[in-house]
């Protein structure tokens, strides 16, 4: 995306649970921030002030949020409906955006929103998000979730960090299972968003560089396919100006 008069594309960004919008875009900010040059990273805070202890208390200022409430097997849910309500009307609002990244909790709820919208359950009216990065995430449990938003691949870019010795190892596996043809990135650190080595940088640099050239040719072969419907238009307008003079 060269020249400063082009707008950047959009990613949500969202965080884990009972921090906040600041903390992922600090955890963010380990990365090389060149990766993210043509996007613009937004980071909302959660509907929901955190109910609990934080784990990050004492290492990162409050205020802290959640995005839902959960079970230990998290297989039951509170609030959810409201939080995926919030996020559309979120999203619609202030897109629109290309893509979703999330960790740990944000990465379950970006996953299972892009689930939704392929089944034409949620922002039936928002442009297709052309990606997601999740860090340390999984899939919900519920079968009346889960039968509905991986009821197929989906065919959506993505790119998922695995950490070695992460809590949601397994289930960030499943949850890279559930898309169609994912990169997934292995680190040997924990539940956090990791320190990237070069290898790693590089094969996300690589991959959102694939997709800023996806989007591009689209955007070219629409200006495209529009001038020729243009050149079409301004060809007819002769003759049927010449036709509209025979007949006077």
């Amino acid at each position: 995306m060269e020249g400063g008069n082009k707008k950047k594309m959009k990613i949500l960004c969202l965080h884990g649970f009972r921090t906040s919008g600041k903390f992922l875009q600090k955890q963010i900010s380990k990365w090389d921030p060149s990766i993210f040059d043509a996007f613009e990273m937004v980071f909302p805070d959660g509907i929901f002030p955190a109910g609990g202890k934080c784990e990050i208390e004492g290492i990162f200022p409050p205020p802290y949020f959640e995005w839902f409430q959960f079970n230990p097997d998290f297989t039951e849910y509170e609030n959810l409906d409201e939080c995926i309500s919030y996020l559309c009307e979120y999203i619609t609002n202030n897109g629109p955006f290309h893509g979703l990244l999330g960790f740990s909790q944000g990465a379950a709820l970006s996953g299972l929103l892009l689930g939704y919208k392929l089944q034409g359950k949620v922002l039936k009216d928002h442009p297709p998000l052309k990606l997601f990065i999740s860090i340390s995430g999984s899939k919900f449990r519920a079968p009346s979730i889960a039968e509905v938003a991986y009821k197929e691949p989906i065919k959506v870019r993505s790119v998922h960090f695995i950490g070695a010795k992460d809590w949601l190892k397994l289930p960030s596996e499943d949850l890279a299972a559930a898309f169609d043809n994912p990169l997934i990135i292995r680190h040997p650190q924990g539940h956090t968003v990791p320190r990237l080595d070069e290898e790693a940088l590089d094969q996300l640099r690589k991959w959102t560089n694939s997709i800023l050239q996806e989007i591009e040719a689209s955007v070219e072969q629409k200006i495209e396919k529009s001038e020729q419907q243009c050149d079409v238009v301004e060809q007819r307008e002769p003759h049927e100006n010449a036709v509209a003079e025979e007949g006077e």
